[in-house]
């Protein structure tokens, strides 16, 4: 499953479920941040394109682990 697809679940998912999808989908963003670190290194991609996803996808994993302190304390 995608992380999209791991938060649409969750969005849909019953309260003891929710949990589970977020901590799969915040697995999968932090190994998309680990490939974007790679492509960064092999100098396979244009830094500024990078840096710019990689701010992006700090804010959704802030935005994500809200979402699971949030599950996790209710």
């Amino acid at each position: 499953m995608s992380c999209m697809e791991d938060l649409i679940m969750a969005k849909n998912a019953p309260k003891t479920l929710k949990a589970s999808y977020l901590i799969k989908a915040s697995s999968q963003l932090e190994i998309t941040t680990i490939k974007l670190r790679l492509f960064l290194e092999l100098r396979l991609v244009n830094e500024t394109k990078i840096f710019q996803t990689q701010t992006k996808l700090a804010e959704i994993g802030r935005m994500l682990g809200g979402w699971l302190r949030a599950t996790q304390s209710t």
